[in-house]
C-alpha cells in the first residue's frame, strides 16, 4: 500500500517547506493541493521543495497541469472542476494522472478515461466532512473489486485502520490531516510507515 501525504492549505510556504522535507522519505508521493495558491505561488513552492531535495517524481500537483508539465513532476491530481483525464493524457504523456472521484460512477469513468488511479472517499468520519455520510468500506470495496487501477483511500484514516482497508483492496491511503495537523509531523508519519510495514510483513 501507498502512503499519498495530501498538503492542507492552511500552512505558509516557509512551513511546508519545512514540514515536507522533514517527512518526504517516509512518504510515496506529496499531493501539492493549495487551491488558494496562484500558479506562480504553486510553481514556487514545488520549485523550492525539488531545490530543498524532494524527488520531482514523488511530487503530484493538484489541478496545475501548466505547473507540474513545466516543472517536470510525477504527476497531476485532477478535481471535478478540473480538466478532464482524457484530454491530460492525450496531451501530457509523460504525467501520472489521478483523479479524485466521489461514486462508483465517476470512478469507473476515470479509469475508462486513462486515469493511472483513483483517489476515492471520504471513508471514515472527519472533521474536514462534518455532516456527509461516509462511503465506508463496503463503498471501498466494491470499487476496488471492480476497476484494475489503484483505489488510494482518503478520509479519517489512522494507522490503525490499514488492516481493514487492505482487506477491502485499498492500494494505498491519503492523509491530510493526520500528518499535517500533528504536533510532531516526524513522529506522526513514521506511525503510518510502521503501520505500513507491519501490514506489508503479514502478507509477505
Amino acid at each position: 500500500m501507498q502512503l499519498h501525504l495530501i498538503t492542507d492549505g492552511k500552512k505558509t510556504k516557509e512551513e511546508l517547506v519545512a514540514i515536507l522535507c522533514e517527512v518526504h522519505e517516509s512518504v510515496d508521493f506529496i499531493h501539492v493541493r493549495e487551491k488558494h495558491r496562484s500558479a506562480i505561488e504553486v510553481f514556487e513552492l514545488v520549485d523550492e521543495l525539488i531545490k530543498s531535495g524532494i524527488q520531482p517524481g514523488k511530487i503530484i500537483i493538484n489541478d496545475r497541469i501548466d505547473v507540474a508539465h513545466v516543472l517536470h513532476v510525477g504527476g497531476v491530481q485532477l478535481a471535478y472542476h478540473s480538466l478532464g483525464v482524457s484530454e491530460i493524457r492525450r496531451n501530457f504523456h509523460e504525467l501520472r494522472v489521478g483523479k479524485s472521484v466521489h461514486s462508483y460512477e465517476e470512478a469507473i469513468q476515470a479509469e475508462r478515461d486513462g486515469a493511472d488511479f483513483v483517489v476515492y472517499g471520504h471513508i471514515y468520519s472527519t472533521s474536514s466532512k462534518e455532516g456527509l455520510i461516509p462511503k465506508g468500506l463496503m463503498g471501498l470495496k466494491r470499487l476496488t473489486t471492480s476497476l484494475k487501477i489503484p483505489v488510494i483511500a482518503i478520509g479519517g484514516i489512522t494507522p490503525d485502520k490499514l488492516q481493514e482497508l487492505r482487506s477491502a483492496g485499498a492500494g494505498g491511503i491519503a492523509v491530510m490531516s493526520g500528518i499535517m495537523d500533528a504536533n510532531n509531523n516526524a513522529h506522526a508519519v513514521k506511525a503510518f510507515q510502521a503501520a505500513l510495514l507491519a501490514e506489508k510483513e503479514e502478507i509477505g
